[in-house]
C-alpha cells in the first residue's frame, strides 16, 4: 500500500479531498502535527464526502514521532526544488509519499538530507505550486501506475435509461 504523508497540514478541505483520494485508491494517509484544522472540522469531513469509512489513516505528533514509527520507511518527497521530476522516479508498492504545508511546502531542513529522493511536478516558470490535493493525486496514481493499478478497477459501466424509461446497462 502506498503511503500519504502531509506534514502539518493547513487546510481542511484540501486534507478532505486527499483523503477521498486515498479512500479511492487504498492508499494511507498519514497527518503530521501540528495541523490548521481539527480532525472533526466539517469541512475536512464535507471534503472527503462519504468516503471516510473506506480510507484508514494515522495522524503522529510531529515529524520525529512519524519517523520513530516508520524508520526505514522509503519516502519521495514532493517539492518544487527538485533535482527531477516524478516520472524520473521508481515507486515501490509501500513506498511513502511526503508533501508539505501549503503554504510553504516541506523546510529544507528535511529536504536537504533527502534531495536525492525529491520529486518535483513540472510546471511554468512563473507559477508557484499545485493545489496539494492536485499534487498528491499526481503523484500517487504515477506510484500506481507503475505498479499496474494493483486492486483498483480498470474498467468502467455506462448505464442510462432504455427507450420505454427504465435503467439498463450499455455494455
Amino acid at each position: 500500500m502506498i503511503h500519504i504523508v502531509l506534514v502539518e497540514p493547513e487546510i481542511p478541505q484540501n486534507t478532505g479531498n486527499i483523503a477521498r483520494t486515498c479512500a479511492a485508491t487504498g492508499a494511507k494517509l498519514h497527518l503530521i502535527r501540528p495541523l490548521g484544522f481539527e480532525i472533526s472540522d466539517r469541512y475536512l469531513k464535507r471534503a472527503g464526502l462519504d468516503y471516510w469509512h473506506m480510507m484508514s489513516y494515522e495522524v503522529h505528533d510531529g515529524w520525529d514521532a512519524f519517523l520513530a514509527k516508520y524508520p526505514d520507511a522509503s519516502m519521495r518527497f514532493a517539492t518544487t526544488k527538485a533535482p527531477r521530476d516524478y516520472c524520473q522516479a521508481h515507486y515501490g508498492p509501500d513506498d511513502f509519499l511526503v508533501f508539505g504545508r501549503e503554504t510553504r511546502g516541506l523546510p529544507e531542513t528535511l529536504l536537504k538530507p533527502n534531495y536525492d529522493r525529491c520529486v518535483r511536478i513540472p510546471m511554468r516558470p512563473d507559477a508557484r505550486s499545485l493545489n496539494l490535493s492536485n499534487a498528491v493525486a499526481v503523484l500517487l496514481y504515477e506510484a500506481l501506475r507503475q505498479q499496474g493499478f494493483p486492486g483498483l478497477s480498470g474498467e468502467g459501466r455506462l448505464t442510462g435509461r432504455d427507450e420505454i424509461g427504465g435503467w439498463r446497462d450499455y455494455v
